[in-house]
């Protein structure tokens, strides 16, 4: 027996689940952070990092994510709203990029910020 609350919690999940797929369909650079991601989960496994190290290199990851996703989001919203180009519309689209840019600069900061004490013992010790 399910409830009208459960079953629109699923459709909400399903349709957010659509979105990560168009996300990872439509996009170039979402499928470059999706083999960045694996990478750096990976590193930080090989490098048992601590759970602090770990929770600031999901923040960064998920930062990124949600600005691609944002960034997209307004993109085709844009391209919805003004077909022909429009200097506001590049405006938009310009900053939304620049937003997901800031994300991952801010996220490579991080992970030197992580890995490099780990990356300079590696290199110490061998």
């Amino acid at each position: 027996m399910s409830s009208p609350y459960l079953n629109g919690r699923l459709r909400s999940f399903g349709h957010a689940l659509r979105g990560i797929g168009i996300l990872l369909q439509t996009q170039q650079n979402a499928r470059i952070h999706a083999v960045a991601t694996v990478l750096v989960v990976a590193a930080g496994a090989v490098f048992r990092i601590s759970p602090a190290e770990w929770a600031l290199i999901v923040t960064a990851i998920l930062c990124v994510w949600v600005a691609e996703a944002i960034n997209t989001s307004i993109e085709f919203l844009v391209d919805l709203a003004s077909p022909e180009p429009h200097p506001l519309a590049g405006k938009a689209k310009d900053v939304a990029a620049g937003a997901v840019l800031a994300a991952a600069i801010g996220s490579a900061l991080i992970g030197g910020l992580v890995f490099g004490p780990h990356l300079m013992r590696m290199m110490l010790e061998s």
